[in-house]
């Protein structure tokens, strides 16, 4: 299974394809997609759709793992990442490609066994279960990688597979 995760936003949206097999995981590629402050908005937007269709048009993916929405503090900002994460969700959708939601908690867990585990815990548990020699950077990346991960973690669930038979997800 080949699983693009991302890390939505709209300065940075953080990608990664894994390939996911036999219980492995084995990064194919990963970075971010950087937006230019000081452009006008659409812009920006723009430069995210056309890069996740060049990722998305490079791999057959089969699944795409993308971070739920949760609120924060600044207004503006949460408005522009859901703006952001639109876009990428109808380059998904026009891509084919089914989308699964995680919350920060589900990634925490299926990455590092710890819905309470912080930011650090998380990436070094993702470098190791990549076999990488380091952290991926910027952060965007590597959250995006964990994103992969827990939807392999999710697909590979006994639990998940069962449900899947029975058309019950």
């Amino acid at each position: 299974m080949i699983i693009l995760g991302i890390d939505p936003g709209y300065a940075i949206v953080g990608y990664g394809v894994v390939s996911f097999s036999g219980g492995k995981y084995r990064p194919l590629e990963y970075g971010a997609i950087v937006t230019k402050a000081g452009q006008p908005f659409p812009k920006r937007l723009e430069t995210i759709a056309d890069a996740l269709d060049g990722v998305l048009a490079k791999y057959k993916i089969d699944a795409v793992a993308i971070e739920k929405l949760y609120f924060q503090n600044n207004q503006k900002t949460a408005i522009q990442v859901a703006e952001a994460r639109g876009v990428i969700l109808l380059c998904c959708q026009r891509a084919g490609i089914e989308i699964y939601e995680y919350t920060p908690l589900q990634v925490k867990s299926a990455v590092t066994g710890y819905g309470q585990a912080k930011k650090p815990q998380v990436m070094e548990m993702t470098r190791r279960l990549l076999c990488l020699k380091e952290v991926p950077k910027p952060d965007d990346t590597a959250d995006a990688l964990a994103m992969a991960i827990c939807h392999g973690q999710a697909a590979g669930s006994a639990l998940r597979r069962q449900l899947l038979r029975k058309g019950g997800m």
